[in-house]
């Protein structure tokens, strides 16, 4: 049976999880590999488009772990569970995004097109990785 609660905890640690990994990512790269910030070129700069492709990478290792113990929380975990706690923790994601990335104004904030058109295929795969999350994690149980 679901307990939305435990589902929101470990849902929550991951997303905070993926978003420092990529944040800390884009630094290494701008200050150990010298790599161009966005003050310094178009856009948010080399150093951030260049962890890109890691990000969906990111996802697919963090989701599922804490899928996992989402999973192993629950009395009894089925598959549609799994498919349930995935799909809610995707479309939180997706609204979060939308809010967090594009809407409110911020040094990192995108546009529109940049976070949905732009930054394909990186954000169709991490959704896909955060909606297995659970799925993946269901399986080591």
């Amino acid at each position: 049976m679901q307990n939305f609660g435990l589902s929101m905890l470990w849902f929550l640690v991951a997303y905070t999880i993926v978003t420092w990994i990529g944040i800390l990512h884009t630094i290494f790269n701008i200050k150990v590999l010298h790599m161009k910030s966005m003050k310094e070129s178009d856009g948010l700069g080399e150093g951030y488009e260049k962890t890109k492709p890691w990000h969906p990478l990111y996802n697919i290792i963090v989701f599922p772990i804490f899928g996992y113990l989402y999973m192993k929380g629950i009395a009894d975990p089925t598959m549609t569970e799994a498919l349930i706690a995935g799909g809610i923790w995707a479309g939180i994601c997706i609204v979060a995004d939308l809010v967090g990335w594009v809407l409110i104004k911020h040094p990192w904030s995108l546009t529109f097109k940049q976070f949905y058109v732009e930054y394909q295929p990186w954000i169709t795969l991490i959704y896909i990785a955060i909606f297995l999350g659970p799925v993946i994690g269901s399986l080591f149980i």
